[in-house]
């Protein structure tokens, strides 16, 4: 009896074509695709407006926050002037446009990432998404971490270190806004950045590239590159800072260590279920 030409030649293509099948993906044309994506640039371009425009209007509380670490060494040190002062007449302007665009951005980052997400989930299959969504949590947590890390132990360190070399010479401090909010943002943003190095190791274990008994035999190269990052983080060659960096960022290396482990179990666990 002829084949009916409609009907696949093998029930089975009916499996893999639901199998391929993206249920949350909607189908599209390109220029659908631009038009969504244009709303996520226009989206996320009006939430850092926002934000700017909100730390713009309460400059100066904002400005008390990002001068606590400097103010939290001042009475240590009764015999230094510790007071900023520009050195040129638009220095005052190029500050305030570092706190609007940089503080912007870090306060708009969650609400960036979430309309990058609503464009991307509907093209991830369910596996992808149980990967991405903790991810992006764990990836703000560590973050916020490394900003704080920074924020109420690194930089005070840094600034007293300073102050002590200026002591040890005989320097008179004569420091800039522009210095002092330049090393404030490439140590808190650096930190935070280096922060995440253990949910990339996570990442990888969970997509079979490397596994947790061969992170640790690598615990001598973590070790050397953890210094490394913390030397290259760290404004200054102040040993006792990097060295207080290289070994919480050596701990994190430990500790994504233990939660690979745990991925590398739940991944046997559910591939003896399915067998």
């Amino acid at each position: 009896m002829p084949q009916d030409p409609e009907e696949p030649s093998d029930p089975l293509d009916y499996e893999l074509e639901d199998e391929d099948l993206n249920p949350r993906e909607k189908p599209m044309a390109f220029l659908d695709h631009l038009e969504e994506l244009r709303w996520v640039f226009v989206k996320a371009a009006g939430a850092f407006m926002v934000c700017a425009v909100l730390i713009g209007v309460s400059l100066k509380k904002f400005n008390q926050v990002l001068l606590w670490p400097l103010e939290s060494v001042k009475d240590d040190y009764p015999q230094f002037a510790l007071d900023l002062g520009t050195t040129s007449v638009m220095e005052g302007f190029t500050v305030v446009i570092q706190m609007c665009v940089v503080g912007g951005l870090i306060m708009s980052a969650p609400f960036i990432l979430f309309f990058i997400a609503q464009f991307v989930a509907p093209a991830l299959h369910e596996r992808e998404m149980k990967m991405v969504a903790p991810a992006c949590m764990v990836a703000a947590v560590l973050f916020l971490l490394g900003v704080c890390f920074s924020f109420f132990l690194l930089v005070p360190g840094t600034i007293r270190v300073s102050i002590e070399l200026n002591e040890l010479f005989g320097f008179i401090t004569r420091w800039t806004p522009g210095s002092y909010y330049g090393t404030l943002i490439w140590l808190t943003l650096g930190v935070g950045a280096a922060f995440e190095f253990p949910l990339l190791i996570v990442i990888l274990v969970y997509l079979g590239l490397v596994t947790s008994e061969k992170l640790k035999s690598w615990w001598r190269h973590a070790l050397i590159v953890s210094f490394v990052v913390a030397a290259f983080v760290t404004p200054t060659p102040d040993p006792i800072n990097q060295s207080i960096l290289a070994v919480s960022l050596y701990m994190l290396y430990w500790i994504a260590i233990v939660a690979a482990k745990r991925v590398e179990k739940k991944q046997r666990e559910k591939a003896e279920a399915d067998l």
